[in-house]
């Protein structure tokens, strides 16, 4: 029973940070390879609150939350500066100095020995501290991020932001600018992150910066490229596959040692197949050109 809802606890997690990245890649057409940066503050600031103020979780995620939203003020200079590969080549800059910094302020983070002892999660007095009442938790919070990307999918400011993914010069046209609806998205997206970022934090009591690498942005993209970019249901199982891929590797007899490169390789492979096959990912409806 823990084992099925460790497996849950997960995929909530990286269903959010699929939302987050789909808001970016999907909607706005900011393919940016810094989400696992933001993934990474959430997570360092929750816990940092957590170990040295005693705040109550609530009070932490809307820390976290804020703190992210200032952290993503560089990337909203990126994108009104840059477009297209020039953007991606500046949040990777972005990526590998958050990554250093995590690694390298070891009066703040700890360096590479990462934050141990971070609480459980308290909400009025009550401690989420057994498996299922943090799955309880964090999918009550998936359920509430879920809630509010629907609410946005179906409002007027998801058309702006895919008026800003098509064609900027049509919404200039029209007197929008576009900058205004990157830096909105952006905030959003690195805000949501915050929360997974939390609830990694918290879920795992550790945190180092080898869990924030290019290599998880990389994932992240990959979650919402391969569910499709756009809908919500893309993200959605785009976060359980990647999920459930290694857990299904467990029922094959291979090495541990080997396990998490084969995984790779398998997530590689069918990376190369969906573009060439599937552009548009399982349930997408827009892809990059």
């Amino acid at each position: 029973m823990n084992y099925l809802l460790h497996i849950l606890v997960m995929a909530e997690i990286y269903i959010i940070l699929g939302l987050a990245m789909n808001l970016l890649a999907g909607y706005s057409g900011l393919l940016s390879v810094s989400q696992a940066a933001f993934y990474g503050i959430g997570a360092y600031a929750a816990a940092l609150l957590l170990v040295n103020t005693g705040y109550s979780f609530p009070i932490v995620l809307v820390g976290a939350i804020v703190i992210n939203m200032i952290a993503c003020i560089p990337v909203i200079a990126f994108s009104i500066r840059f477009r297209d590969l020039f953007f991606v080549l500046a949040t990777l800059a972005w990526q590998v100095i958050i990554f250093t910094v995590l690694y390298n302020w070891v009066s703040v983070t700890n360096g590479p020995y990462g934050i141990s002892g971070i609480p459980k999660p308290v909400i009025f007095g009550y401690q989420f501290e057994s498996l299922p009442q943090f799955a309880l938790l964090a999918g009550a919070l998936c359920a509430l991020v879920l809630l509010f990307f629907y609410g946005l999918h179906n409002s007027p400011l998801s058309r702006y932001f895919q008026g800003v993914r098509d064609d900027q010069l049509t919404m200039l046209s029209f007197g929008k600018k576009p900058g205004y609806y990157k830096a909105i998205a952006i905030s959003i997206s690195s805000g949501v992150s915050a929360i997974a970022g939390t609830l990694f934090a918290c879920y795992y009591s550790y945190i180092d910066p080898t869990s924030f690498t290019m290599d998880e942005s990389i994932l992240i993209i990959s979650i919402v490229l391969i569910g499709g970019l756009g809908t919500l249901r893309g993200s959605v199982a785009g976060a359980l596959f990647y999920v459930l891929l290694p857990e299904v590797l467990r029922f094959v007899n291979v090495p541990d040692a080997f396990a998490s490169n084969l995984r790779m390789m398998i997530y590689a492979l069918i990376l190369i197949l969906m573009v060439m096959f599937r552009p548009y990912g399982f349930f997408g409806n827009y892809r990059f050109e």
